[in-house]
Order: C-alpha cells, then structure tokens, then sequence
C-alpha cells in the first residue's frame, strides 16, 4: 500500500518529464552601466506600447539628469495628436550595485518616498553608449533607445532579433516618430 501510494504521488512527476516549459529564457542585463555615460537625452525610436504613452503620437523622449542623492531624474516627454507636449517625471535608482543593468523606477512621490516602484532593466548597451534597450522580466515592457532620433534599419533589426532571442515578441514593439506627422 505504501509503494503504491508513493507511485501515485511520483506520478505527475513523471509526465513532466520531457515536457517543454513555455517560459522564456532567463533575462540577462548589461553587466556594468556608467551612470554617467547614460545621463543625458534618449530618443524612444521603438516600444510596445503601455496606457501610459498612447496618447504620444510623436517626439517620444527622455532625459536622465543626476540628483544629489545619486538617484537620476527621468523627464518623460512626449507630443500628443493635438501638437501639446506632455511631460511625465520619474525617479530611477540601483537598488543593488552587483547588478548595475537592474534598476527600479517610480513616477509616484509621497512625502520623500517613491511608491509603487517598478523594474526597469537594461539588457543591453552600445559600447559607447549610442543605444540602450531597456526590459522588464515579464517581457510586458520595452524599449529601444537612441541617442540620435533616428535609428539604422540594419541595426534595429538586429536588436529586435536578439529581443525575440530573449523570449520578447519584436512585433509588439512599434515605431515611434521623432518628427510631427507629415514632415
């Protein structure tokens, strides 16, 4: 009786076995990030899209500036259909200094504190600092990112094949214009 209710319990495992797991590859991020060197105004040429920027029709950006606290001041901009520009304000820091590329980022002050702080990782970098593509673990988030507002196509498409390496689906990942519609 005993062995057979061991064999009953043993029993799923043995269906798993073999069986493919749909998750996606671990993500990695970049090993070192100069926080210096990723100071500075970044043009979003590519993204999969959130609620929170699809009003953006077009001169989707941002700036990272230092704090005094070591933390960096992000200023989201962006122009909306009308041609009014908006603005969005954000806080990033390293929450752990062994893993440079994991950083957190929150758009919502409280009396000093940052809420609701969510994952913002950088899985890769040029090596002088030209484009970052930006994660979150759940792959629900993305960015491309450029210091100029435009990016080669052969260089795109060549991030977009290592994202769908990293288990990211490129064909979420739209285009953003630099320039107002029709120029």
């Amino acid at each position: 009786m005993k062995w057979a209710l061991l064999g009953l319990a043993l029993l799923p495992a043995l269906f798993l076995i073999g069986v493919e797991s749909d998750e996606p590859p671990r993500q990695e991020t970049v090993d070192k990030l100069d926080v210096e060197k990723y100071l500075g105004k970044w043009y979003a040429v590519a993204g999969i899209p959130q609620f929170f920027n699809r009003s953006c029709v077009w001169g989707n950006s941002a700036e990272y500036s230092l704090r005094e606290d070591g933390r960096i001041d992000v200023l989201n901009s962006c122009y909306k259909e009308s041609g009014e520009k908006t603005k969005v304000r954000a806080v990033t820091w390293v929450p752990d200094e062994s893993e440079p590329g994991k950083l957190k980022v929150s758009f919502v002050p409280l009396f000093g504190y940052r809420l609701f702080s969510a994952d913002y990782w950088v899985i890769e970098l040029g090596e002088d600092y030209d484009y970052a593509v930006v994660g979150h673990p759940n792959r629900t988030f993305g960015w491309i990112l450029s210091r100029t507002p435009e990016m080669e196509e052969e260089k795109l498409q060549a991030i977009g094949k290592r994202l769908e390496e990293m288990g990211y689906d490129f064909s979420e990942f739209e285009r953003n214009a630099q320039s107002p519609p029709g120029e």
